[in-house]
């Protein structure tokens, strides 16, 4: 059982921005005294310096679980293959980061427009009210990776389709632009369950924020937490101390807070360790190529 000495989330973000608002970062540290820290660069984050976080910590081998609030991928076992009828589909995960990342060269900010925009790409994804492509998949929901169907079954959480670009819920754009960061990577730090977990440095899953604030005591209607006694209140139910006086309690940033705090203990309980690292309906077809959301057992 590894136990690593800090723990990290990203709360990602999709915008076609320089810097977006939804990009928020907080780490702890593994003792018990130990406060969670937002994170925050002059300005704020843009995806480039956070992926220039993310290799600045592959070169230093911090022994560091690091959270993002991402879909690193696209569902694949549903229909046998991520873009059934293109013969440009990719085979697996990193073939499709690739991919994503290559159609998007030019896009600025490390976004993705240009794919979600390509003529044959366009066809899976819901745009927009009145815009929704011939092979989006199930009205109304859209395709969805075996762990979020499981999740839905479970319980766990109520997954949105990485296919869907728009409204409250549309999870499409920060998962290719969150692609691009996995491919620029470049194997740097292994990101689970795509590579196994070594036994020292850095370390990506995938989180979903809403199960550690569920974690924390929150229920689904509400999740988000926008002022400091209700961030108080749940880091205190994660057995972590509150953070330093944050200038605003925007969910982003809440949300960076709490799930780093339950990321401390889920990868470390005991009892749960076998279900969040080897999870019963993980096989090898769906780790190389759908990933699975970590805490999901």
């Amino acid at each position: 059982m590894r136990r690593f000495q800090h723990y990290a989330c990203f709360d990602w973000s999709g915008q076609a921005v320089a810097r977006p608002k939804g990009l928020a970062l907080a780490s702890i540290g593994a003792e018990p005294e130990d406060r969670p820290v937002l994170l925050r660069p002059q300005g704020g984050w843009s995806r480039g310096a956070a992926l220039d976080w993310l290799l600045a910590h592959a070169e230093a081998g911090t022994d560091i679980l690091i959270g993002m609030d991402l879909s690193p991928s696209f569902p694949f076992v549903d229909a046998g293959g991520y873009f059934p009828d293109w013969a440009d589909s990719p085979a697996d995960a990193r073939s499709l980061w690739a991919m994503v990342d290559r159609m998007c060269a030019d896009d600025d900010h490390l976004g993705a427009g240009s794919f979600v925009r390509h003529a044959e790409a366009r066809r899976y994804f819901r745009h927009g009210k009145g815009d929704t492509g011939d092979r989006f998949g199930e009205a109304g929901t859209g395709r969805l990776r075996v762990v979020e169907r499981h999740q839905r079954l479970t319980g766990q959480a109520n997954s949105a389709s990485c296919f869907n670009l728009v409204g409250a819920a549309q999870v499409g754009k920060s998962s290719l632009t969150g692609m691009r960061v996995l491919h620029r990577l470049a194997g740097t730090i292994p990101i689970w369950p795509f590579d196994p977990v070594p036994d020292k440095g850095p370390v990506i899953v995938e989180i979903y924020t809403s199960i550690a604030a569920r974690a924390a005591g929150r229920g689904l209607s509400r999740s988000k937490v926008r002022d400091a006694d209700a961030l108080h209140e749940a880091l205190a139910a994660l057995g972590s101390r509150p953070p330093a006086p944050l200038i605003a309690h925007d969910d982003h940033s809440t949300d960076a807070l709490i799930t780093a705090a339950w990321l401390r203990n889920a990868a470390r309980d005991k009892a749960l360790w076998h279900d969040f690292w080897n999870p019963q309906a993980l096989d090898e077809a769906i780790r190389v190529t759908e990933g699975w959301t970590f805490g999901v057992k």
